[in-house]
């Protein structure tokens, strides 16, 4: 017997990440990566803070404007950026970097910024539950003043989730969940990530609803970092599920380069996942473009 149609997916704007080509960005290689996705098709170009002044959030505003792109950015979590379990002062500096992440967003244009804003990539430790609520209640009271400050500069925090192998604190969209309600709607919501997803998930579309209207941005990638639709993922389903929510932000595509010692480390890029970084972008631009109708200009 054949199955139903599923209804057509909706139209979205499709972007990539900087860090598929660099770490960390510059304004001499933003200027070189900016007019090649532009002329790709795509629509957002996603910047990462990794530290503030790596790049001029003015010029990159131009840049972008230039070759009719969109922002988003994505906050970096490195070592001594930490809201959890931590001394006071380390607790301020990580404030003090999310707000110049928050301000250069609004510099450029971009809604959210994304990232695992409670602890450094690869920090790990055991929770029991009651520690896990503990620490939850501390972590959304850290991220108050910088959900404050966003939503003063018109942007919305977008927390992520991140795999077993990078975090303990929040893996799941349920425990992502659990920090946001604690924080005005306004200001703070989810950024889901696709790989993460696949790795924590049982059910990536039940998972998508589950987020519902806090979605604040999604990035993907194939299953194992590569190009979306090289992989084992069900596209039309999660695509589907994240239109039943009502999210209506881009889709960027995130994922990185082996080519640089550091970046391979932190997000254990050992082998190249495409014939070249351009394969990963152009590629997976291509299949996300033929599961739904362009957007109207």
């Amino acid at each position: 017997m054949a199955l139903p149609d599923r209804p057509a997916l909706r139209p979205r704007r499709l972007g990539v990440n900087t860090w598929v080509w660099t770490s960390p960005l510059t304004d001499a290689s933003l200027r070189e990566i900016a007019p090649r996705v532009a002329g790709w098709g795509f629509d957002v170009l996603e910047l990462p803070v990794e530290n503030p002044g790596d790049w001029d959030p003015a010029l990159a505003a131009r840049v972008l404007a230039d070759h009719g792109l969109g922002a988003s950015v994505s906050l970096v979590m490195g070592d001594g950026r930490e809201l959890v379990a931590t001394d006071a002062a380390t607790v301020r500096s990580t404030q003090d970097y999310l707000r110049r992440v928050a301000d250069a967003a609004r510099t450029v244009g971009a809604p959210v910024i994304g990232g695992p804003a409670y602890a450094s990539v690869g920090r790990t430790w055991r929770l029991s539950p009651a520690e896990r609520e503990a620490a939850y209640d501390e972590l959304a009271e850290n991220l108050g003043p910088v959900v404050e400050h966003a939503v003063g500069a018109g942007v919305v925090v977008g927390l992520e989730p991140l795999n077993r192998y990078e975090t303990s604190l929040v893996n799941t969209v349920d425990q992502g969940l659990e920090v946001v309600r604690r924080l005005p709607a306004e200001g703070i919501g989810l950024m889901l990530d696709i790989y993460h997803m696949n790795i924590e998930e049982t059910d990536l579309p039940a998972a998508v609803r589950r987020a519902g209207e806090r979605i604040a941005h999604v990035q993907v990638c194939g299953n194992d970092r590569g190009a979306p639709g090289a992989d084992h993922l069900d596209w039309p389903a999660f695509l589907a599920a994240l239109d039943e929510t009502g999210y209506d932000g881009p889709l960027v595509i995130e994922s990185f380069t082996a080519e640089n010692a550091t970046i391979a480390t932190a997000a254990s890029i050992w082998r190249p996942l495409a014939p070249t970084q351009d394969a990963i972008a152009v590629d997976g631009l291509a299949h996300l473009k033929g599961l739904m109708p362009v957007p109207e200009p």
